[in-house]
């Protein structure tokens, strides 16, 4: 029987005289169509080989040549629906920008730009000036250095700053982020020595000035992002550590991580450091990212003191590590809107999904719940619980309201799997055995295309040959 079965399977010449694949090759390269037949043919013989077909479905390949053609012809990379609740999502492209930042980009990318040419002088200028100004202005730094993500920050300013020498960190400090990231492991490859000092739940003042040597070259601070410890705790002020800074005549460096800006307490969440307050404190150097909190592209910023900011320029790194126009586009568009904090609440999405009040929350909701049930869609709204996500405030939680959707046919796990597959993939969370969509990170206008991929799916007691758009 397979010998019969394999000796049915077309040669890839035969299937392109199909009239279905003549179609696929006029609107497709050839060689993407190629390929997905070359595919449909490997599959189909390793089925017939297993035993798991009793006759060759001609027609079957056939659709199934067309659907690895259309696969091949979309971007890899493309929009989701954000359904989880989680504002800053590591995974799913965290910050998403502003509309004068996107414009910003869309402008500077398609046409040429004096990304390092100086108008005035009308000579080579630098790509850092376009955001080094706006940040100084907006947070009292003497100068700013922008590369590509805090990681290549915090390794330029170790390879500067540190090389050979020693830097001093609480080993409560030596956080570990996602990728890897680990603090002790970028200061090996800056060519920096760590010197832990304290324990894991408490470092004293003493410890720093215990740990002073001829060979320190730094006091750094790493802001615990993605982590607390509670309980027994004991960690150094800025403060203190700058009166110490300044006596052993080493600069005081912090990574920051999440990098805020605006102050969130008013929003039910906790008093988190912003980068102006570190700098009054007196830190010499901060490093923070651009796409956590600060709700722009993905860029580390290194603001403080001048001399140490010039010698990173200078650094060969630098080169390596520095940004390109589109980025700096929407960095300084972005950035634009911190000199209203009322802009950038309302401009900036990330702010806005983390400032929106719950009572907007609850009419959105029904807003959603309203296009369901007008569908047939069997749905109801939820109390839940958002993220801000990113890293960032690890153990706060902000009172949200979900839709919890109840498919018969569909258990939890397969409407999951069903809507994360399906074009444009919506990505949701699974909460006590039931299918949640947080609406604090959708869009109002992807409700209606959430309804229209669940009108897709179908399920018992649901007619859907009745639905006009289907």
């Amino acid at each position: 029987m397979n010998q019969h079965l394999l000796r049915q399977i077309p040669k890839v010449d035969d299937l392109l005289q199909n009239n279905a694949v003549l179609a696929l090759l006029e609107q497709h390269p050839r060689c993407i169509v190629v390929e997905a037949i070359r595919e449909a043919l490997e599959q189909f013989r390793q089925a017939i080989l297993q035993g798991a077909l009793q006759e060759f479905p001609q027609q079957a390949m056939i659709e199934h040549i067309q659907t690895g053609v259309i696969t091949r012809s979309q971007r890899h990379l493309k929009r989701v629906i954000n359904g989880t609740g989680i504002i800053v999502h590591t995974n799913l492209g965290r910050s998403n920008l502003s509309q004068k930042a996107i414009e910003a980009v869309v402008e500077t990318a398609g046409h040429y730009s004096n990304l390092e040419y100086d108008l005035q002088e009308g000579q080579r200028g630098s790509r850092y000036s376009h955001v080094k100004s706006l940040l100084c202005e907006l947070l009292g730094c003497e100068d700013a250095l922008v590369v590509n993500n805090n990681a290549a920050a915090v390794l330029l300013v170790l390879s500067t700053l540190g090389k050979g020498k020693e830097a001093i960190v609480s080993r409560g400090e030596l956080v570990e982020i996602g990728g890897s990231f680990r603090i002790p492991d970028v200061m090996q490859q800056g060519g920096c020595v760590l010197k832990e000092v304290g324990t894991t739940n408490r470092t004293h003042l003493r410890d720093y000035e215990h740990a002073l040597t001829e060979n320190t070259a730094m006091i750094l601070k790493v802001h615990t992002s993605n982590y607390r410890i509670v309980g027994f705790t004991k960690s150094v002020s800025l403060q203190d550590l700058k009166t110490l800074a300044v006596k052993a005549g080493v600069p005081l460096v912090e990574d920051m991580g999440s990098g805020l800006l605006i102050k969130l307490t008013p929003y039910s969440l906790s008093d988190e450091p912003t980068v102006q307050e570190s700098l009054a404190a007196g830190v010499d150097v901060i490093t923070f990212s651009g796409d956590k909190l600060l709700g722009g592209p993905q860029v580390g910023i290194i603001v403080g003191k001048k001399p140490y900011i010039e010698s990173m320029k200078k650094h060969p790194l630098n080169r390596a590590l520095r940004i390109d126009k589109m980025t700096l586009a929407a960095l300084e568009a972005t950035l634009m809107h911190y000199r209203d904090d009322n802009d950038a609440l309302t401009a900036i999405p990330t702010l806005r999904a983390i400032a929106v009040s719950l009572p907007e929350l609850y009419s959105k909701a029904e807003r959603f719940l309203a296009l369901l049930h007008d569908a047939a869609i069997p749905a109801e709204m939820i109390a839940t619980t958002s993220q801000v996500g990113g890293g960032a405030l690890p153990v706060q939680e902000l009172s949200s309201y979900g839709i919890a959707l109840t498919l018969p046919g569909y258990s939890p796990n397969q409407l999951e799997e069903t809507l994360r597959k399906g074009t444009p993939p919506v990505i949701g969370r699974i909460v006590k055995d039931v299918y949640l969509l947080d609406v604090r990170t959708l869009e109002e206008e992807e409700f209606a295309m959430i309804v229209t991929r669940l009108k897709r799916l179908g399920f018992p007691g649901r007619d859907i040959s009745r639905d006009s758009d289907l």
